[in-house]
């Protein structure tokens, strides 16, 4: 399922839950179908997900390692890459008006 944000201020993100669902977990925000960021809301998530991303670093992975079938394991797609954009959405957005926002939706809970 897609979750789409989309901002006053900066256009629209897409996201597939699986990857929405930590982000917005890490801001305390429920995953419900509809949710919203306000203004003042945003500078202080751009701020949690910084310091989420910082606490989920690890080391990189063995690119030698190998699964139980003896094929190469893909790559992990890490936080930061994930949150990335929501964050970049938050801080744009949050420097604009009084009346900026951002919403998302999506099809279901997730």
């Amino acid at each position: 399922m897609l979750v789409r944000f989309l901002s006053s201020e900066t256009g629209e993100l897409l996201m597939f839950a699986e990857a929405a669902r930590p982000l917005l977990q890490a801001l305390g925000k429920a995953t419900t179908a509809r949710g919203t960021f306000t203004q003042a809301e945003m500078a202080p998530a751009a701020q949690a997900l910084r310091e989420a991303v910082k606490r989920a670093e690890a080391p990189p992975p063995d690119d030698d390692e190998l699964d139980e079938m003896g094929k190469k394991k893909p790559p992990v797609v890490a936080m930061s890459q994930r949150a990335w954009p929501l964050i970049d959405m938050l801080e744009r957005s949050g420097r604009g008006g009084t009346k900026a926002n951002i919403v998302w939706e999506a099809s279901a809970d997730f």
